[in-house]
């Protein structure tokens, strides 16, 4: 059974589980994620999705300086944009009958740089943030059933 695993943003991670072993995992145009979805035959479509978490992560430190008003807008639009790609996940899959859900960048964890990734999931390849991201919040479910 394939299970995808995806991290929505300008450069999305997907990840790729069969039978609950993570198998590939590939970065690519948020514009491409209905066409990787359609092609993958996926049984279930996990998803990072910031439209459930209220809370916005400025990246603001203790002790830096504020963010100016055009930095907290630049923010707000990009976090409009990964809502909207994850609504977009949501319709292809609806489109496609597949079982499709987000979890919120709260309940998905802290990133993980290489090492604690590989930790996890045994894997050794390349990866990057992104894709990380995309095999993280699909790995409680990558042995889900339909």
């Amino acid at each position: 059974m394939l299970i995808l695993g995806i991290d929505p943003g300008a450069s999305s991670g997907v990840a790729t589980y069969i039978d609950g072993k993570l198998l590939r995992l590939d970065t690519f145009d948020p514009h491409r994620l209905p066409e990787v979805i359609r092609l993958s035959s996926a049984k279930r479509v996990i998803f990072e999705d910031s439209r459930l978490q209220s809370h916005l992560f400025s990246g603001h430190k203790p002790g830096a300086r504020p963010l100016t008003a055009a930095q907290k807008l630049k923010i707000a639009r990009n976090v409009g944009q990964v809502d909207a790609w994850c609504a977009l996940i949501t319709a292809v899959c609806a489109d496609l009958g597949i079982p499709a859900h987000g979890v919120s960048p709260r309940a998905k964890g802290a990133k993980l740089n290489a090492a604690e990734f590989a930790a996890m999931t045994g894997w050794t390849g390349p990866s990057n943030e992104h894709t990380r991201d995309a095999g993280a919040v699909a790995w409680p479910y990558r042995r889900a059933a339909a």
